[in-house]
Protein backbone atom coordinates (compact mmCIF):
# COMPACT_ATOMS: atom_id res chain seq x y z
CA UNK A 1 0.00 0.00 0.00
CA UNK A 2 2.94 2.30 0.67
CA UNK A 3 4.23 1.47 -3.06
CA UNK A 4 1.89 4.33 -5.06
CA UNK A 5 2.61 6.87 -2.50
CA UNK A 6 6.30 6.10 -2.77
CA UNK A 7 5.93 6.29 -6.63
CA UNK A 8 3.98 9.94 -6.43
CA UNK A 9 6.55 11.41 -4.06
CA UNK A 10 9.36 10.31 -5.59
CA UNK A 11 7.70 11.81 -9.25
CA UNK A 12 6.40 15.21 -6.89
CA UNK A 13 10.07 15.77 -6.29
CA UNK A 14 11.28 15.19 -9.86
CA UNK A 15 9.09 17.75 -10.92
CA UNK A 16 9.82 20.03 -8.27
CA UNK A 17 13.30 19.77 -9.59
CA UNK A 18 12.94 20.30 -13.13
CA UNK A 19 10.89 23.59 -12.73
CA UNK A 20 13.05 25.12 -10.39
CA UNK A 21 14.46 28.20 -11.58
CA UNK A 22 18.33 28.21 -12.26
CA UNK A 23 20.57 30.61 -11.16
CA UNK A 24 21.11 33.83 -13.53
CA UNK A 25 24.68 33.75 -14.99
CA UNK A 26 25.94 37.30 -13.78
CA UNK A 27 28.03 39.20 -16.37
CA UNK A 28 31.27 40.53 -15.30
CA UNK A 29 31.21 43.60 -17.75
CA UNK A 30 30.03 45.21 -20.42
CA UNK A 31 31.44 46.44 -24.26
CA UNK A 32 31.78 50.31 -24.02
CA UNK A 33 32.74 50.32 -27.52
CA UNK A 34 32.96 48.53 -30.76
CA UNK A 35 34.29 49.00 -34.15
CA UNK A 36 33.93 47.01 -37.46
CA UNK A 37 33.19 43.35 -35.91
CA UNK A 38 34.22 42.28 -32.55
CA UNK A 39 32.39 38.73 -31.24
CA UNK A 40 32.10 36.75 -28.45
CA UNK A 41 31.07 33.48 -27.93
CA UNK A 42 27.41 34.26 -28.79
CA UNK A 43 27.75 35.84 -31.40
CA UNK A 44 28.77 39.46 -32.97
CA UNK A 45 29.28 41.53 -29.95
CA UNK A 46 27.67 45.53 -29.76
CA UNK A 47 27.78 48.26 -27.42
CA UNK A 48 26.72 47.45 -23.91
CA UNK A 49 26.45 43.77 -24.89
CA UNK A 50 27.26 41.92 -21.30
CA UNK A 51 30.33 39.63 -20.67
CA UNK A 52 30.70 36.48 -19.01
CA UNK A 53 32.99 34.11 -17.40
CA UNK A 54 34.95 32.18 -19.97
CA UNK A 55 33.89 34.20 -22.87
CA UNK A 56 36.04 34.40 -25.81
CA UNK A 57 36.37 37.75 -27.11
CA UNK A 58 38.09 38.09 -31.26
CA UNK A 59 38.18 40.76 -33.29
CA UNK A 60 38.76 41.31 -37.41
CA UNK A 61 41.16 42.16 -39.31
CA UNK A 62 40.38 46.37 -38.28
CA UNK A 63 38.30 45.08 -35.62
CA UNK A 64 38.42 47.03 -32.17
CA UNK A 65 36.47 46.80 -28.85
CA UNK A 66 36.70 47.89 -25.86
CA UNK A 67 35.43 47.29 -22.14
CA UNK A 68 35.31 47.70 -18.60
CA UNK A 69 34.77 45.01 -15.93
CA UNK A 70 32.63 44.90 -12.35
CA UNK A 71 35.74 46.42 -10.57
CA UNK A 72 36.48 49.14 -13.19
CA UNK A 73 38.90 47.69 -15.24
CA UNK A 74 39.17 48.46 -18.78
CA UNK A 75 40.72 46.39 -21.84
CA UNK A 76 40.90 47.24 -25.30
CA UNK A 77 41.00 44.95 -27.65
CA UNK A 78 42.57 45.50 -31.15
CA UNK A 79 42.85 43.69 -34.90
CA UNK A 80 43.53 40.44 -35.42
CA UNK A 81 43.36 39.83 -31.54
CA UNK A 82 41.80 36.29 -29.52
CA UNK A 83 41.19 36.41 -25.83
CA UNK A 84 39.16 34.60 -23.24
CA UNK A 85 38.36 35.98 -19.63
CA UNK A 86 39.40 32.65 -17.89
CA UNK A 87 39.08 33.61 -13.79
CA UNK A 88 36.41 36.25 -12.49
CA UNK A 89 35.74 35.77 -8.74
CA UNK A 90 33.98 38.65 -7.60
CA UNK A 91 33.39 39.50 -3.43
CA UNK A 92 30.47 41.29 -3.54
CA UNK A 93 31.99 44.82 -3.60
CA UNK A 94 33.40 46.96 -5.85
CA UNK A 95 36.40 44.83 -5.93
CA UNK A 96 37.32 41.46 -7.36
CA UNK A 97 38.99 38.35 -5.74
CA UNK A 98 40.47 37.10 -8.68
CA UNK A 99 40.10 38.26 -12.63
CA UNK A 100 42.49 36.25 -15.05
CA UNK A 101 42.56 36.78 -18.75
CA UNK A 102 44.23 34.55 -21.05
CA UNK A 103 45.64 36.19 -24.46
CA UNK A 104 45.77 34.27 -27.07
CA UNK A 105 47.20 36.24 -30.04
CA UNK A 106 46.56 40.17 -30.80
CA UNK A 107 46.84 43.87 -29.55
CA UNK A 108 45.66 44.93 -26.46
CA UNK A 109 45.51 47.87 -23.54
CA UNK A 110 45.43 47.05 -20.12
CA UNK A 111 44.19 49.81 -17.34
CA UNK A 112 43.97 48.41 -13.65
CA UNK A 113 40.38 48.86 -11.61
CA UNK A 114 40.19 49.33 -7.85
CA UNK A 115 40.92 45.50 -6.92
CA UNK A 116 44.24 44.48 -4.86
CA UNK A 117 47.20 44.28 -7.60
CA UNK A 118 47.38 40.52 -6.34
CA UNK A 119 43.98 39.56 -8.45
CA UNK A 120 45.45 40.37 -11.58
CA UNK A 121 46.98 38.23 -13.84
CA UNK A 122 47.46 38.00 -17.51
CA UNK A 123 48.43 34.92 -18.71
CA UNK A 124 50.24 34.72 -22.51
CA UNK A 125 52.34 32.20 -24.67
CA UNK A 126 55.44 33.19 -23.62
CA UNK A 127 54.89 34.12 -19.56
CA UNK A 128 52.71 35.64 -17.66
CA UNK A 129 52.28 39.60 -17.03
CA UNK A 130 52.06 40.31 -13.33
CA UNK A 131 49.73 43.80 -12.43
CA UNK A 132 50.66 46.39 -10.06
CA UNK A 133 48.60 49.23 -10.10
CA UNK A 134 49.38 49.31 -13.68
CA UNK A 135 48.39 50.60 -17.11
CA UNK A 136 50.24 48.93 -20.31
CA UNK A 137 49.99 47.84 -23.82
CA UNK A 138 51.00 44.30 -24.91
CA UNK A 139 51.23 42.52 -28.33
CA UNK A 140 51.44 38.83 -29.14
CA UNK A 141 52.61 37.62 -32.20
CA UNK A 142 51.26 34.50 -34.34
CA UNK A 143 54.88 32.46 -32.87
CA UNK A 144 53.62 33.80 -29.55
CA UNK A 145 56.38 36.54 -29.05
CA UNK A 146 54.98 38.72 -26.28
CA UNK A 147 56.10 42.52 -25.82
CA UNK A 148 54.71 44.53 -22.80
CA UNK A 149 55.40 48.52 -23.09
CA UNK A 150 54.97 50.00 -19.36
CA UNK A 151 52.42 53.02 -19.62
CA UNK A 152 51.84 53.80 -15.75
CA UNK A 153 52.83 52.60 -12.01
CA UNK A 154 54.69 49.18 -12.40
CA UNK A 155 54.47 45.03 -13.93
CA UNK A 156 56.47 42.47 -14.20
CA UNK A 157 56.84 39.88 -17.02
CA UNK A 158 57.86 36.03 -15.87
CA UNK A 159 58.70 33.48 -18.44
CA UNK A 160 60.87 30.58 -18.89
CA UNK A 161 63.98 32.83 -19.00
CA UNK A 162 63.52 34.70 -16.55
CA UNK A 163 61.50 37.74 -14.55
CA UNK A 164 61.72 41.36 -15.37
CA UNK A 165 60.36 44.32 -13.85
CA UNK A 166 59.23 47.53 -15.98
CA UNK A 167 59.44 50.25 -13.36
CA UNK A 168 59.45 53.40 -15.62
CA UNK A 169 57.27 54.95 -17.74
CA UNK A 170 57.77 53.84 -21.48
CA UNK A 171 60.12 50.52 -20.59
CA UNK A 172 59.65 47.81 -22.76
CA UNK A 173 60.36 44.02 -22.89
CA UNK A 174 60.20 41.25 -25.39
CA UNK A 175 60.17 37.16 -24.67
CA UNK A 176 59.60 34.70 -26.66
CA UNK A 177 58.12 32.04 -26.80
CA UNK A 178 61.38 29.66 -26.32
CA UNK A 179 61.86 31.45 -23.18
CA UNK A 180 64.54 34.38 -24.18
CA UNK A 181 63.60 37.69 -22.62
CA UNK A 182 65.68 40.80 -23.46
CA UNK A 183 66.45 43.42 -20.77
CA UNK A 184 64.46 45.61 -19.87
CA UNK A 185 64.96 49.62 -21.71
CA UNK A 186 62.83 52.86 -23.37
CA UNK A 187 61.14 51.61 -25.81
CA UNK A 188 61.50 53.13 -29.27
CA UNK A 189 60.80 52.44 -33.26
CA UNK A 190 63.27 49.60 -33.52
CA UNK A 191 60.40 47.85 -31.41
CA UNK A 192 58.87 47.43 -35.09
CA UNK A 193 61.73 45.79 -36.68
CA UNK A 194 62.21 43.09 -33.41
CA UNK A 195 58.85 42.26 -33.77
CA UNK A 196 58.59 42.23 -37.86
CA UNK A 197 55.73 44.11 -38.59
CA UNK A 198 54.41 48.01 -37.57
CA UNK A 199 50.85 46.60 -36.95
CA UNK A 200 51.62 45.65 -33.52
CA UNK A 201 51.47 48.60 -30.31
CA UNK A 202 48.59 49.94 -32.69
CA UNK A 203 47.17 52.21 -29.46
CA UNK A 204 50.88 53.88 -28.90
CA UNK A 205 51.74 53.98 -32.88
CA UNK A 206 48.51 55.70 -33.34
CA UNK A 207 46.88 53.27 -36.08
CA UNK A 208 44.13 52.42 -33.90
CA UNK A 209 42.45 54.92 -31.84
CA UNK A 210 40.73 54.64 -28.46
CA UNK A 211 37.99 56.95 -27.62
CA UNK A 212 39.63 57.10 -24.34
CA UNK A 213 42.90 56.83 -24.42
CA UNK A 214 43.81 57.86 -21.06
CA UNK A 215 46.25 60.30 -21.84
CA UNK A 216 49.14 57.76 -21.74
CA UNK A 217 50.85 59.15 -25.28
CA UNK A 218 52.68 56.98 -27.70
CA UNK A 219 55.94 57.18 -26.03
CA UNK A 220 57.33 58.30 -29.69
CA UNK A 221 55.49 55.67 -31.49
CA UNK A 222 53.40 57.34 -33.15
CA UNK A 223 55.65 58.59 -36.02
CA UNK A 224 55.98 55.07 -36.88
CA UNK A 225 52.74 54.84 -38.26
CA UNK A 226 53.17 53.73 -42.21
CA UNK A 227 51.78 56.32 -44.60
CA UNK A 228 50.44 54.86 -47.88
CA UNK A 229 51.68 56.37 -50.74
CA UNK A 230 48.59 58.13 -52.00
CA UNK A 231 48.27 60.13 -48.63
CA UNK A 232 51.80 61.71 -49.21
CA UNK A 233 51.46 65.52 -50.62
CA UNK A 234 52.37 65.69 -53.77
CA UNK A 235 54.94 68.66 -52.89
CA UNK A 236 56.43 66.15 -50.38
CA UNK A 237 56.80 63.15 -52.59
CA UNK A 238 60.77 63.10 -53.36
CA UNK A 239 60.86 62.83 -57.32
CA UNK A 240 63.83 60.98 -58.64
CA UNK A 241 66.27 62.60 -60.34
CA UNK A 242 67.00 61.43 -63.73
CA UNK A 243 70.36 60.80 -63.92
CA UNK A 244 71.44 62.01 -67.47
CA UNK A 245 74.32 60.50 -69.29
CA UNK A 246 77.71 62.40 -68.92
CA UNK A 247 78.55 63.41 -72.22
CA UNK A 248 82.13 63.11 -71.71
CA UNK A 249 82.11 60.09 -69.58
CA UNK A 250 81.13 57.98 -72.48
CA UNK A 251 83.42 59.00 -74.86
CA UNK A 252 85.84 57.86 -72.26
CA UNK A 253 84.60 54.44 -72.71
CA UNK A 254 83.92 54.52 -76.70
CA UNK A 255 86.46 54.09 -78.93
CA UNK A 256 88.73 56.96 -79.53
CA UNK A 257 88.43 58.16 -83.04
CA UNK A 258 92.24 59.57 -82.95
CA UNK A 259 93.58 56.08 -81.84
CA UNK A 260 92.52 54.15 -84.66
CA UNK A 261 94.67 56.37 -86.93
CA UNK A 262 97.61 55.56 -84.56
CA UNK A 263 97.27 51.90 -85.60
CA UNK A 264 96.53 52.68 -89.06
CA UNK A 265 99.62 52.44 -91.62
CA UNK A 266 101.07 55.76 -91.79
CA UNK A 267 100.26 57.52 -94.95
CA UNK A 268 103.85 59.20 -94.99
CA UNK A 269 105.73 56.04 -94.21
CA UNK A 270 105.10 54.19 -97.02
CA UNK A 271 106.60 56.73 -99.11
CA UNK A 272 109.91 55.95 -97.54
CA UNK A 273 109.69 52.26 -98.80
CA UNK A 274 108.58 53.60 -102.67
CA UNK A 275 111.45 54.10 -104.55
CA UNK A 276 112.70 57.55 -104.38
CA UNK A 277 112.02 59.12 -107.94
CA UNK A 278 115.39 61.13 -107.35
CA UNK A 279 117.81 58.26 -106.73
CA UNK A 280 117.01 56.39 -109.95
CA UNK A 281 118.66 59.55 -111.63
CA UNK A 282 121.45 59.09 -110.18
CA UNK A 283 121.82 55.27 -111.82
CA UNK A 284 120.69 56.33 -115.33
CA UNK A 285 122.88 57.82 -118.04
CA UNK A 286 123.34 61.50 -117.13
CA UNK A 287 121.94 63.23 -119.98
CA UNK A 288 123.43 66.30 -119.14
CA UNK A 289 127.05 65.04 -119.31
CA UNK A 290 126.97 65.43 -123.15
CA UNK A 291 126.10 68.82 -122.56
CA UNK A 292 128.95 69.46 -120.25
CA UNK A 293 131.42 68.23 -123.20
CA UNK A 294 130.03 69.94 -125.42
CA UNK A 295 130.06 73.48 -123.40
CA UNK A 296 133.56 71.94 -122.72
CA UNK A 297 134.40 71.79 -126.78
CA UNK A 298 132.76 75.30 -127.37
CA UNK A 299 135.28 76.60 -124.93
CA UNK A 300 137.90 74.69 -126.07
CA UNK A 301 137.19 76.54 -129.43
CA UNK A 302 136.93 80.05 -127.64
CA UNK A 303 140.25 78.64 -125.73
CA UNK A 304 142.07 77.50 -128.98
CA UNK A 305 141.21 81.04 -130.65
CA UNK A 306 142.92 83.01 -128.40
CA UNK A 307 145.92 80.45 -128.49
CA UNK A 308 146.40 81.39 -131.88
CA UNK A 309 148.98 83.69 -132.87
CA UNK A 310 147.19 87.20 -133.46
CA UNK A 311 147.12 87.81 -137.16
CA UNK A 312 148.51 90.59 -138.86
CA UNK A 313 144.73 91.99 -138.62
CA UNK A 314 144.02 92.19 -135.48
CA UNK A 315 147.00 93.69 -134.04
Amino acid sequence: MFAPYRVGVIAFGLLAFDVAPLKAVESIGKAVEIKTAVTGTRGDLSINDPVFQDERIRTSKSGLGQFIFRDGTKLAVGWGSSVVVDKFVFDGSNSVKKLTIKAAKGTFRWVSGKSNHTAYEILTPAGTIGVRGTAFDFYIGGDGTTAVVLLGGAASFCGAGGCRQLMRRCDYVVARRSGAVTDVRRVDRGIFTTLGTTKALPFLSGSQKLTASGGYGGCGLARAVDIKPNDVPKQVRPTPKEQKPDRDKPDRDKPDKDKPDKDKPDRDKPDRDKPDRDRPDHDRPDHDRPDHDRNHDKNDRGNGDRNEPDRPGNR
